[in-house]
This record gives C-alpha cells, structure tokens and sequence, in this order.
C-alpha cells in the first residue's frame, strides 16, 4: 500500500468515514474536553452562548482543512492507526462574517438587559413585558419589550407606566451586534479552559 493511500486510510479513520474505525472511549476524561471556535480574525464567533465544539468534531474540522489549531489539551486520544492531542482552541480558515443587526430574541432581550428586571432590578428568572401594552396600541419592538420579574409583570398587568406608577430603569433600545457581544463575557459559562482566556477577552474595552 502506497504512503498516500496509508494517509488517506488514516485521515478516514479520524473523521469516522471508516464505520469500523472508532477512538477509545475515555468518558470520565473527554466530557469536557470542548474547543473555543474562533472567527479567522482570532475573535469567539460568539459569547453567549460561547462558540465550542466537542472535542470529536474540532478533530473532525482540523483534519478536513477547515481549522488550524492554537491550542492543545495534554490528554490524547487513540485509533488503532493513530494518537493525537485534543485541541482546546481552534481558528477557522475562512472568516464568517457575523451578522450586522441583532435578532429580536426572547434570549438577545433578556441579555440585553443584563437577566435583570427592568422595574426593579432584581436578578433571576425573568418573564417580559411590554412598556406600552398590546392592548393600548403597544408594539412587541425592542422600544418596548423589556425584561421583568413576575412580580413587577402582575403588578404592571395591562397598565401603562403613568397609571401603574411605575418606571423602567433604562430606556429600552436596539442593541447592536457589539453590545450584545460584550455584555456576553459577563455571564462566563461554568467551565473555561486557560487556554481559552487570552482569546475570551484580548479585545476588551479596558476600564479607565
């Protein structure tokens, strides 16, 4: 068998085209053994949720020209034609250019506004509300849809804001692609590789 077809052979076996062909499962190991994906400019392709990939398909990317990696796990993994390092830090070859305006998401409003009631500023599990109601004319807009705790959501009920007596504590407007970005690396997920944290926040606006 010619070194090509040797190559090829082992290529097949990594990304799974050879049924046959599997690595050594190592469960206690791998589960988190994810890879930051970033953008060919060498930032996240996003922040919330954080652009990962499962070690199994950052493999499967490298070994298809797709990425290059920058950074490696010391663990390895094994078929029987080969071993290699787990990447924890992949760069894509081709610049996927991020989109310029910001969906209207129950999750985008909710990050916008930091997971915090807009009438009371209490944290946690939120609902929405619309400032101006439905009922009144009020339109499901980013101008008008804020986020809010179920206690300040009955309290309000279909009332506008002078006649429940209550204010919002920000101006609710269109965040931009960037804002909602930034206000992503506030709310980390629970594990961060330190490989991953040069390229998490290198492009930070410092504090001054």
């Amino acid at each position: 068998m010619s070194n090509l077809v040797k190559m090829k052979h082992r290529k097949a076996d990594l990304i799974g085209l050879n049924s046959n062909v599997y690595f050594q499962k190592q469960p206690n190991l791998l589960d988190k053994r994810a890879a930051l994906v970033l953008n060919a400019d060498y930032r996240p392709l996003s922040y919330l949720p954080l652009s990962v990939w499962p070690w199994q398909d950052a493999i499967k990317a490298k070994f298809l020209d797709r990425v290059s990696v920058i950074a490696e796990y010391d663990d390895t993994v094994h078929s029987p034609s080969i071993s290699i390092k787990i990447p924890s830090v992949v760069v894509l070859r081709d610049y996927i250019r991020p989109s310029r305006s910001s969906a209207f998401t129950r999750f985008n409003l909710f990050l916008r506004d930091e997971f915090s009631c807009q009438y009371c500023g209490k944290k946690g599990e939120m609902t929405f509300d619309h400032v101006m109601p439905k009922c009144r004319g009020g339109k499901t807009t980013w101008e008008n849809v804020v986020a809010a705790c179920s206690s300040c959501n009955l309290r309000k009920g279909s009332r506008d804001l002078k006649s429940s007596g209550m204010k919002v504590l920000k101006k609710p407007t269109k965040p931009s692609v960037e804002v909602l970005m930034n206000k992503g690396r506030k709310f980390p997920p629970n594990y961060l590789h330190e490989s991953w944290m040069d390229f998490l926040y290198w492009d930070a606006e410092l504090e001054s």
